[in-house]
């Protein structure tokens, strides 16, 4: 059993750098803990999301159960189509009821890039604490963007509660009728769910790389900062020493992946480790998705 899926919490975020396996072994693990008998939400963060063609289904921006795995379901939050759901909600109680002008500076206020990131911020808050969703699935599993994304998704509920408590800024982005102090205690809620291990479980996917590693240890620093301690690393795509067979390409790229471990950060050393080796088959079915996480593991 691979580490980061030993006594897992409800939440387990998965980040990388594009290209690394991390949507791959979300997906595995939605799929491992679905078909241990649990209610299994996954969760796409990343707006060139690509879950729905690893389980062959269409999912969107609604909670879709995949068909073929019981207890597995699945969402893609898409930032535009949020922040469009945001204005109608902002502007449904007030068309007709005020003037054309009011109206329309409301649309104006509501058309920047500042409405996109906090409704798609509502959405991914909710999903941390709405006590329906904790009622309904044990784990929910969010396959984040590439790495600079994801940490300045995870840093905005802290920085929204900091706005609100400091009464910095101008809110008028937002909206007159945005309601966005009513909704504080709902951001403290997902700051203490992403600070609480207990909760919440940061896995940090890379490849043997030196210059991957690096970046995922600055990774590592600036989400401890926010209060994402229990982290852990996974290691993917390592080439088997014992699939080498005279071959001196494979024998040079082992001896590089070897070298950036012996080269790791020791930031990176403190972390819980797994290695997942690499596999000669893409993982394009249920099967592959099996054997990517059941493979056999080499631990430091």
């Amino acid at each position: 059993m691979l580490e980061f899926l030993i006594n897992p919490p409800p939440f387990l975020f998965f980040t990388g750098k594009g290209g690394v396996g991390k949507t791959s072994i979300a997906c595995a693990s939605a799929l491992l803990l679905a078909e241990q008998g649990q209610n299994v939400l996954l969760v796409s963060t990343d707006p060139a999301s690509n879950i729905g063609q690893v389980f062959a289904t269409d999912i969107g921006n609604k909670i879709t159960p995949i068909v073929k795995i019981k207890g597995l379901f699945a969402l893609e939050i898409d930032p535009q189509a949020a922040a469009e759901a945001y204005r109608e909600k902002i502007l449904a109680p007030v068309i007709g009821k005020l003037p054309d002008a009011v109206i329309n500076n409301i649309k104006e206020q509501l058309s920047g890039a500042c409405t996109t990131e906090i409704a798609a911020f509502d959405e991914f808050t909710a999903l941390l604490t709405d006590p329906i969703l904790r009622e309904t699935y044990q784990y929910i599993i969010f396959d984040t963007a590439p790495t600079g994304h994801t940490i300045r998704l995870l840093q905005l509920p802290g920085a929204w509660n900091e706005f609100l408590e400091l009464g910095q800024g101008d809110a008028s982005c937002l909206g007159p009728l945005a309601g966005l102090d009513k909704q504080r205690d709902k951001y403290a809620q997902a700051v203490h769910a992403l600070s609480d291990a207990q909760q919440t479980r940061l896995i940090l996917v890379a490849r043997a790389q030196t210059s991957t590693l690096l970046e995922v240890a600055r990774t590592h620093i600036e989400l401890s900062n926010i209060g994402l301690k229990d982290q852990y690393l996974v290691l993917n795509g390592l080439y088997p020493q014992q699939q080498i067979n005279n071959d001196t390409l494979a024998e040079a790229i082992y001896q590089q992946e070897q070298d950036a471990l012996l080269m790791m950060p020791e930031t990176l050393k403190k972390l819980h480790l797994d290695k997942i080796p690499l596999l000669s088959n893409n993982i394009i079915s249920l099967n592959s998705l099996r054997t990517l996480i059941g493979s056999p593991t080499h631990k430091c």
